[in-house]
């Protein structure tokens, strides 16, 4: 006699692990995980709808959402490498767009005193009607 957890053939030959149906290697092709992402998510906005038509659905209040928005708050800051890391970037953009604020000045500059002098950079006569 063999224990039913053990596989066996069956009387149709194939594979059975004891309970029902046939055995499978690997992942199972059964539930919601082994669906497709699309298929999963066709299901679910399927719940959703009909919760919010129910008067099910959960709704976030203001306060419920600020205490959320907190404690997700509180749990990223306590990687002070992560939060080292967000500050290395906010202050590179900062510096950058400083930069080419500073850039961008000194160009104009340029271009005033070319008008000043009668003359473009390429050295033409500047049209005194445009600057």
């Amino acid at each position: 006699m063999t224990d039913r957890n053990e596989m066996d053939n069956g009387r149709d030959g194939e594979q059975h692990n004891g309970r029902n149906g046939p055995a499978r290697s690997g992942t199972s092709n059964r539930g919601f995980a082994s669906m497709d992402r699309s298929r999963q998510r066709e299901i679910a906005s399927k719940g959703g709808r009909a919760a919010h038509q129910k008067g099910t659905a959960h709704e976030w209040t203001a306060d419920e959402a600020r205490v959320a928005g907190r404690k997700g708050g509180e749990t990223v800051s306590r990687d002070r490498e992560h939060m080292a890391a967000i500050g290395r970037e906010g202050g590179g953009a900062r510096s950058a767009s400083a930069r080419q604020r500073a850039t961008a000045q000194r160009n104009e500059a340029v271009v005033q005193d070319w008008s000043r002098i009668g003359r473009t950079p390429r050295g033409d006569e500047a049209d005194s009607g445009t600057m």
